[in-house]
């Protein structure tokens, strides 16, 4: 019995990582260009879909947005992209994203992911910070649809609000993870 449920395990890894190379999406960004390209043009679809991002849009000191972020697992999982801080309209440095997850976990997922930092402090972190963990540093709130109907920029108080969006493909399950975001040259 314990080899039977070892060996259906095994098949299950195997498909699932099957399934994760054989997915088809665009090449990750290899330059610094396209990350930047492929940043603005996120934000930009951001902007046009969604009324809260354009309402913080003035008030941010940055925005760091990771367009395409791919999450995958089966039990043990993990998820990575590239990203682009953008201040004044500019990009001004590059960024990964990276967590590994463990838990009651299967599927596979691709997403955006916008964070604004809103204070001076929020920005000054992830500039002195070698690596920034989420949940430690600057308080970050994601914005859901009920809390996105309450915000304007006049309650909008926290140092980080984060959205995520052009969500593809089906995640499932309860697991425990940490993102870890780290400046990079690309």
């Amino acid at each position: 019995m314990k080899k039977l449920i070892s060996t259906i395990g095994i098949l299950l890894i195997a498909l699932v990582t099957t399934a994760i190379l054989s997915v088809p999406r665009p090449a990750m960004a290899a330059d610094a260009a396209a990350i930047s390209r492929d940043a603005h043009a996120a934000l930009n679809k951001l902007y046009e879909s969604e009324l809260v991002p354009r309402l913080l849009r003035d008030k941010a000191k940055a925005v760091l947005v990771f367009p395409s972020i791919l999450k995958a697992g089966f039990i043990v999982g993990g998820q990575g992209g590239n990203g682009a801080l953008i201040e004044n309209g500019k990009t001004v440095a590059y960024y990964n994203i990276s967590a590994a997850s463990y838990g009651l976990q299967a599927g596979i997922q691709e997403f955006g992911y916008a964070m604004f930092l809103m204070t001076d402090e929020a920005r000054a972190y992830i500039d002195k910070s070698k690596g920034w963990e989420i949940g430690v540093g600057p308080s970050v709130v994601v914005v859901d649809a009920g809390a996105a109907k309450s915000l304007t920029t006049t309650t909008a108080k926290d140092d980080v609000y984060a959205f995520i969006f052009s969500q593809k493909g089906l995640m499932a399950g309860i697991g425990i993870q940490g993102s870890k975001i780290t400046k990079i040259n690309p």
